[in-house]
């Protein structure tokens, strides 16, 4: 009869380890990221830092500094994901910067993204001003989360420090 119990519970125990396998959070680290920006004139830049696939698709928002929602259609690309997908970003928001102000964050990458095709965006939007869609963008390798790297519109330069 104690047999026939366990039989019984089995599917169940199969189950449980299934799910949790695919619940289990893969290694991760996390990095300083300090974004300076270039003296520009204007109201504070929105700016979303997001991880791209190897195909160049969105595939997961890290950090977004500007913190009014309203905003968000103004960074048009990640837009297009973020507004389909409306995931809760609340926990990965900060404010605004001004020109020639400098922000640090702290983001988490999985470690299967390094050196494996992914790349990190830096967007930026400045109100009644330009949109960079690439303001900064550049493939995620072990190199690079150590590495300064220029930017092309509101962002000078950003910098990855591993934590």
């Amino acid at each position: 009869m104690q047999d026939f119990k366990v039989i019984k519970k089995a599917p169940l125990l199969v189950l449980a380890i299934i799910l949790f396998g695919f619940t289990l959070k893969q290694p991760s680290s996390t990095y300083k990221c300090m974004i300076q920006l270039t003296n520009y004139t204007g109201e504070g830049a929105y700016i979303v830092i997001s991880l791209l696939n190897p195909e160049g698709e969105y595939e997961k928002t890290l950090y977004v500094l500007g913190d009014d929602d309203e905003w968000y259609f103004d960074i048009t690309e990640w837009w297009k994901f973020h507004g389909k997908v409306r995931t809760d970003i609340d926990a990965i928001t900060g404010a605004t910067i001004s020109g020639g102000e400098r922000a640090i964050s702290v983001i988490e990458i999985e470690d299967e993204k390094i050196d494996s095709g992914y790349k990190i965006r830096f967007e930026t939007a400045v109100e009644d001003q330009e949109y960079y869609a690439d303001d900064v963008e550049f493939e995620l390798t072990s190199e690079s989360v150590k590495s300064k790297v220029e930017g092309k519109g509101f962002i000078r330069y950003i910098r990855l420090m591993p934590q």
